[in-house]
């Protein structure tokens, strides 16, 4: 690695025709129609077919891995020019230079005294969107070359931890969010159906806001409700297929989530579309614009805050406790019923996976050491 920036100094000279650090990945992918695409020229009269695999390939992952992906690829590039490198073709020895940075605190660019170690999981997605930015280009990365794969071994040897786990919220305290909100405004409403929803569904943050009113109704949609007598169906597309999530009706208005959800569409006048839209005009008006996934996280923190859930940590503290993962955490650690039930409601292949969801849980009602005999 020693000799990396005068190799690197010397493949700039040759590689004048790479495409730039800020080419777009999708441009790489499927390019207009006359471009050049797999060596040779495509007609004029394909232009269709490339529009339509352009959006298949955008189809292909969510939106939210996409701006990962650019996000990722856009600080590796960076991180390149300053160091006089080139990040094409894809070289290990620069992959293993740059996450090396990430590990140090040294690939963001800023002030020496705000330097950030990247944690091990950052550095591990930014590795992965370096593989699939590269594939996309048609110049794989090899992460299983040694100088990358030996670089990683030792960063996740010296610097993993466990992950830090979002906090959850229990009944009470959902009970006492939804008190902070303004029962009188459509923003309340509306932020009232989604905390419900989210918790009594056990939904990630984008399988709330992507939800539509009925199915094919949206083309960025990833699900939709249906109502019954004693509650409503919740279809979502996640990333190993299609599944239903029901969510009966509650005990009292309150707190039902399927009152909740019938009384934003109603008063917010929906008939046809996203379910979760921004609230415009001063509260007074309902856009047509889908809610942003991260519209979920923020109301969780800000209703948790207004609540005073966790009152004895500072504010500081509270605000990094909670998330969009809060709901999902609190339906796991609250439903008294049988693990498998709760297993399903979350969509996960395992009950491992659901265990770690549930804050609650007694970790020491199966004892070996009193079964030993001791």
């Amino acid at each position: 690695m020693a000799q990396i920036s005068e190799q690197n100094t010397k493949k700039d000279a040759q590689e004048h025709s790479a495409p730039p650090h800020s080419t777009p990945v999708s441009a790489d992918v499927s390019g207009p129609a006359g471009s050049a695409v797999g060596g040779s020229a495509l007609p004029a009269h394909l232009q269709h077919l490339t529009d339509r695999a352009r959006g298949y390939v955008e189809a292909a992952s969510s939106a939210n891995t996409r701006r990962a992906y650019a996000s990722d690829w856009k600080h590796f590039a960076a991180w390149c020019r300053r160091q006089s490198l080139s990040p094409l073709p894809p070289d290990p020895h620069v992959v293993g230079l740059y996450i090396t940075a990430c590990a140090t605190g040294g690939a963001s660019g800023t002030a020496s005294k705000d330097k950030k170690p990247n944690s091990v999981s950052t550095i591990e997605r930014r590795l992965s969107s370096l593989s699939w930015n590269y594939a996309q280009r048609g110049v794989p990365l090899d992460r299983k070359d040694r100088t990358i794969a030996t670089v990683l071994a030792g960063i996740r040897n010296t610097h993993a931890a466990p992950p830090r786990q979002k906090e959850a919220l229990l009944p009470e305290d959902l009970i006492g969010m939804l008190e902070t909100l303004d029962k009188a405004s459509l923003r309340g409403l509306r932020d009232r159906a989604m905390l419900l929803i989210g918790f009594a569904g056990g939904l990630r943050r984008s399988e709330i806001t992507g939800l539509d009113l009925g199915r094919d109704q949206s083309e960025d949609g990833r699900g939709w409700i249906a109502f019954f007598d004693k509650g409503v169906l919740v279809t979502l597309r996640g990333k190993t297929g299609w599944r239903e999530v029901e969510i009966g009706r509650g005990s009292s208005e309150a707190t039902c989530p399927v009152s909740g959800v019938e009384t934003w569409i109603k008063f917010a006048k929906l008939a046809k579309g996203p379910l979760f839209r921004r609230v415009t005009g001063k509260g007074k008006n309902v856009g047509p614009d889908r809610l942003n996934d991260q519209e979920v996280a923020r109301l969780v923190k800000r209703a948790a805050l207004d609540a005073g859930v966790r009152g004895d940590l500072s504010e500081a503290d509270r605000e990094k406790l909670f998330g969009g993962h809060s709901l999902r955490a609190g339906l796991a650690s609250s439903a008294e019923v049988d693990e498998r039930y709760v297993q399903k409601q979350l969509g996960h292949a395992s009950a491992d996976m659901t265990r770690k969801y549930q804050r609650r849980r007694d970790r020491f009602r199966v004892n070996l050491t009193k079964a030993a005999g001791l």
